[in-house]
């Protein structure tokens, strides 16, 4: 395959992104507190060839449980042990900047990295719910700005830390009794705003120099935040035309920090239902789509709306105006407002296309017509690949990579092998060179 690669992930949803996926008589209703279930979907979508799967995390239960199944286990201890049972399938998991420390993240994420051979990924997120915040003892939300100008300063500091090992710091010279060339160990010494943090990582420099740093935020400081230091971003867009301004704004401010715009890789999500027909298709989204109760639907939205549910009629538009809350989730809010308003739908309507509360794109369709989608995205510079949320998992998932990936291939849009066994491998990166050894390097060359 020559010229640019299409980029498929996995945003591995515990059932499935449908609410009712759970209540399908193929599915498990425990999946999402089974290690195997994980370990299933990442076997799946390594042997379909895809970039990476993404565990999404949330300190609280912010959803209703009562309803659905949601994300319970820790994700970076779920892939670490996915790690062990896969060998190329790149592992990204979440990790808020706002109620962790850059030290243990540095560690957390480095470790994975060295126990998968250089697959691993940090999702870096700021978080703004309620329930959250009184978890970690908190009173109230961080504002918005605030959060964003910690998260910056954040990553910077687990950036310095993955870089304080040089590559070959690490000797194990059993003749001369040498395990460390401390001299190519360094303190980072950071002092900030919000954070002061001495160094070195107790960790070496791992496979891939560092963990690829991914951000999920459509906000304009969560543009910033990704075009300072993401390296892979999660988005919304419903339209084309959409897709296509994100990127071209994202790669705009990426110049501005001195970084080629094109060394970022833009993943909308996508979520898929697929069937042999499009009839087949459009029933089995009627079926999901019927299992989810009404009350489930509302309550979503209106959490993303910050709204009364009381506030919702089913048969009426939303309501106008509907300011933007100031620490609401920007851009699920932005993305929900937009289709609403752009197809002049009422509440059910929004539901039934919010796929009763899932907020990113929902194609359905045959394999034929959602290849045909992605292709259509992909060459139009909307995209460069899918942060694919299927229906329903693994059944989902097995039929994207049995029936629609074999058509990206023939197309020449997708790979038909690794070329490479790390993450940076996958999504076509640079490994990064420590800063502190370009540093030393000048020092001696003075």
């Amino acid at each position: 395959m020559s010229g640019r690669q299409l980029h498929l992930n996995v945003n591995l949803l515990h059932s499935g992104t449908y609410a009712s996926a759970w209540r399908l008589p193929e599915s498990d209703p425990h999946a999402c507190f089974d290690i195997a279930h994980y370990v299933r979907v990442a076997q799946i979508a390594e042997r379909g060839r895809l970039d990476a799967i993404f565990l999404a995390d949330t300190p609280a239960i912010t959803d209703r449980i009562e309803y659905r199944s949601f994300m319970s286990l820790e994700p970076t201890i779920v892939l670490a042990t996915v790690a062990a049972s896969t060998t190329h399938i790149g592992l990204i998991a979440t990790a808020s900047t706002t109620y962790n420390e850059p030290y243990n993240i540095a560690r957390r994420f480095s470790t994975l990295d060295h126990a998968s051979g250089g697959r691993s990924g940090w999702n870096a997120v700021t978080t703004a719910d309620a329930a959250s915040s009184r978890n970690f003892g908190l009173v109230g939300v961080i504002e918005h700005k605030a959060r964003y100008e910690r998260a910056k300063e954040f990553a910077e500091v687990v950036h310095a830390l993955w870089d304080s090992w040089e590559d070959d710091a690490f000797i194990g010279d059993k003749h001369s009794a040498r395990f460390v060339d401390t001299a190519k160990v360094h303190p980072i010494s950071h002092r900030g705003n919000y954070y002061s943090v001495a160094g070195p990582l107790n960790v070496p420099r791992s496979p891939q120099g560092r963990p690829v740093t991914v951000q999920a935020g459509g906000s304009s400081d969560g543009r910033e935040f990704a075009a300072s230091h993401a390296e892979a971003v999660f988005t919304l867009a419903q339209t084309i035309d959409e897709g296509v301004a994100y990127a071209r704004d994202l790669r705009t401010r990426a110049a501005a920090y001195g970084r080629s715009g094109d060394s970022i890789v833009i993943l909308p999500g996508l979520t898929t239902v697929i069937g042999s027909t499009a009839a087949e298709a459009k029933r089995r989204q009627d079926e999901l789509w019927e299992l989810v109760p009404i009350e489930y639907s509302l309550a979503r939205l209106a959490g993303t709306l910050q709204i009364d549910p009381g506030l919702l009629d089913l048969d009426k538009p939303l309501p106008d105006p509907l300011p933007l809350p100031p620490n609401a989730n920007h851009t699920m809010f932005q993305g929900t407002v937009s289709l609403a308003r752009r197809g002049n739908l009422t509440v059910r309507q929004l539901l039934r296309a919010l796929g009763g509360g899932v907020g990113h794109r929902i194609i359905v369709g045959t394999p034929e017509q959602i290849a045909d989608d992605i292709e259509a995205w992909f060459k139009a510079g909307a995209a460069d690949g899918f942060n694919l949320m299927p229906d329903v998992l693994p059944s989902g998932l097995e039929t994207f990579v049995d029936q629609v990936v074999p058509i990206l291939q023939r197309r020449g849009l997708f790979r038909t092998d690794y070329n490479g066994s790390t993450l940076r491998d996958h999504f076509g990166l640079a490994k990064p060179p420590s800063r502190y050894a370009r540093s030393v390097a000048k020092a001696a060359s003075a």
